[in-house]
């Protein structure tokens, strides 16, 4: 089995991802206690190692996952690159990915996965991005950067992120762009990820955690049959809370259009959602991410929807409450997006066939 390495995991968009791909994660790395709270129920057999990641040596890496690595994927933390954010050039976060990098060249894997956000690639911030690129450059041959949407590999939302694939030519086949091209899809919509979960069933508390489930009869179509429960159970489905004058704000919006005071934008059951963001933690002044309303109901989206938007299966657990749920799914890579492409280096490896392109 392949030594798959995750470098600051968060909840896990990448290794589940990986593990889709054939190649489960041996084990991930990450500091933040609440963005993992869940990765050890989500990923049982997966090591989980709670660390300061630039504090981290290759030779400790390589202990930790008790031989050579065959591959590391990560994304470091976006919010000193996001064009929506502070883009500050003292956050200490923006030198992390350099910490990646450094990993990347002393453990020597045959491969490697880098993602974050668009703002990585800008004029302020590529400089940075090459500095990284140089201590690898020599060893690997490099894709990217690639600018990526999860909407062109199926996925029900418009999420472009920017990766970086390392791929060593002495220990595997070359990757193209059209290797990963080859596996894109049609997007799906609003309607089919989440339209089965109206009327949901509230059942009794599973620990701190809420339980609903499916009462929709009949057969689920393609997107859900990947992502339910054979028994239709799930979590996190409780409603935010909101005032009788935001409701009936809500209630004015029109699919597709923006609430004027909140910014909320209105999901249209035929279109795909916006990207998803994440908001900040309390270091960070817990600043709430403007969430998406329900094509419908005069609410925000809930958030198993916001994950079945994503692209998480319903067996995936979050966190107990609903701030900290949609600060993980908003860090996450799309699982959509990144079974894509690590399917497509797997191929490279012989770890599966394969997967058929996407018909016209």
């Amino acid at each position: 089995m392949m030594r798959i390495v995750d470098l600051f995991s968060g909840a896990g968009g990448l290794s589940l991802g990986a593990h889709q791909a054939g190649m489960p994660v041996t084990t991930a790395f990450d500091i933040d206690p609440i963005l993992t709270s869940s990765f050890q129920f989500n990923f049982p057999n997966t090591n989980l190692v709670r660390c300061d990641v630039s504090a981290l040596t290759g030779q400790e890496v390589e202990r930790l996952v008790d031989g050579p690595v065959d591959g590391i994927i990560g994304g470091p933390p976006c919010q000193g690159f996001s064009a929506i954010g502070r883009n500050d050039y003292n956050d200490p976060r923006r030198q992390l990915i350099l910490d990646f990098f450094r990993l990347v060249s002393e453990v020597n894997p045959a491969f490697f996965v880098m993602e974050n956000v668009l703002g990585l690639g800008y004029q302020r911030a590529r400089p940075l991005l090459d500095l990284a690129i140089e201590m690898v450059v020599n060893r690997y041959e490099i894709l990217g950067p690639l600018v990526l949407n999860a909407a062109d590999f199926g996925a029900p939302t418009k999420r472009s992120r920017l990766f970086i694939i390392g791929i060593d030519p002495s220990r595997c086949d070359p990757l193209s762009v059209d290797d990963i091209s080859r596996l894109r899809r049609n997007p799906r919509t609003v309607q089919e990820a989440i339209a089965d979960l109206k009327n949901a069933k509230r059942l009794p508390d599973h620990g701190n955690f809420d339980q609903w489930k499916i009462t929709k009869r009949g057969r689920p179509n393609e997107y859900l049959r990947s992502l339910r429960n054979d028994d239709r159970m799930f979590s996190g489905h409780l409603p935010t809370k909101h005032t009788l004058k935001v409701i009936e704000r809500f209630k004015t919006v029109l699919p597709g259009e923006t609430d004027k005071i909140g910014r909320h934008p209105r999901l249209a059951w035929h279109g795909q959602c916006p990207t998803l963001r994440a908001g900040t933690g309390s270091d960070r002044g817990s600043y709430q991410s403007v969430r998406p309303i329900h094509p419908e109901e005069p609410r925000v989206i809930t958030v198993r929807e916001a994950a079945r938007l994503q692209g998480f299966p319903d067996e995936f657990r979050f966190h107990p409450t609903i701030w900290h749920s949609f600060r993980m799914i908003g860090n996450s890579v799309s699982p959509i997006i990144s079974e894509a492409i690590l399917s497509a280096i797997s191929t490279k490896f012989g770890v599966r066939k394969p997967a058929l392109e996407a018909a016209e």
